[in-house]
């Protein structure tokens, strides 16, 4: 079972910005940018080349949905998508806000991030989804996907 099964399943804390019936999108808690976001499919697929091509297609509609509200949130002039991977076998698309491609350079990590700020963050990029239409996919706990 992946970290990010475990996340999802709750038995690992998150900070959950969007939740639907086949995604979730959370904090990277080794954010490049604040408001660095992973969308994860809930179904613990390894590759994205292995993903069906309507779950490829709906994580994609995902990351661009929260990429236009990292935008609005954080002030950017554009949200980039990096899709690595090795690190845990979960696919899974990193969301960055971004003023340069140096953002999605992943010596670009901030390690030991406090949580009031990974909070902050998250919060910022929760208002601007509903803002932009998207309330009924953020969950109403910051930490659960209830």
């Amino acid at each position: 079972m992946s970290v990010f099964t475990k996340i999802i399943a709750g038995e690992i804390p998150g900070r959950f910005v969007w939740s639907d019936p086949s995604a979730v999108a959370f904090a990277d808690v080794e954010p490049h940018r604040p408001g660095h976001v992973l969308v994860v499919p809930r179904q613990e697929i390894d590759k994205f080349t292995d993903l069906d091509d309507d779950l490829a297609a709906h994580l994609f509609i995902v990351a661009k949905r929260i990429g236009n509200a990292q935008i609005e949130a954080f002030g950017v002039p554009r949200a980039m998508m990096v899709i690595a991977g090795l690190g845990v076998p979960h696919t899974h698309l990193h969301v960055i806000p971004a003023e340069s491609e140096k953002a999605i350079g992943f010596d670009q990590a901030r390690k030991n991030v406090p949580g009031e700020e990974l909070d902050a963050d998250m919060e910022k990029l929760r208002a601007a989804l509903r803002n932009q239409g998207w309330g009924e996919f953020v969950p109403k706990d910051l930490h659960t996907l209830a």
